[in-house]
């Protein structure tokens, strides 16, 4: 079999901020901004890296969800425990200190990990925690 991770989705209840952190901090490229109803679906992915993209999406948008559902939604993102992506880089340090000059929720510094690998954790504007592995 020949597969490969085209997209993933991570869900965002402010549109211009889940935009400006990706975009903006992250360096993402913004593929695809879809509109509908007053809801937006907000497509970034690594510059140079044309078959991978993140779906940055209203959570709790399919309509099989029931509104117990959706509040539980809504408190897991508040709490952080709701979604969450690993991005690697080949300098985690300069990678850092560029995210916390852009002003972001710092949850973890550039740590050796006991499982063998050396990263950081922030979170999203909407609560997302976001990993960030060094290559090695």
């Amino acid at each position: 079999m020949d597969i490969t991770i085209h997209q993933t989705y991570l869900p965002q209840d402010d549109p211009d901020a889940a935009l400006s952190f990706y975009r903006d901090i992250l360096g993402f490229e913004v593929r695809n901004d879809v509109g509908y109803n007053g809801l937006r679906w907000i497509t970034v992915g690594p510059v140079g890296q044309p078959g991978t993209s993140i779906v940055l999406h209203p959570p709790a948008a399919d309509p099989g969800i029931t509104d117990e559902e959706r509040r539980t939604i809504v408190e897991m993102m508040a709490k952080g425990t709701y979604a969450a992506i690993n991005l690697a880089t080949k300098d985690l340090d300069s990678t850092f200190e560029k995210l916390q000059a852009g002003d972001v929720e710092v949850v973890q510094e550039p740590t050796d990990q006991p499982y063998g690998v050396r990263d950081c954790a922030f979170r999203d504007p909407a609560g997302n925690m976001v990993r960030i592995q060094e290559l090695r």
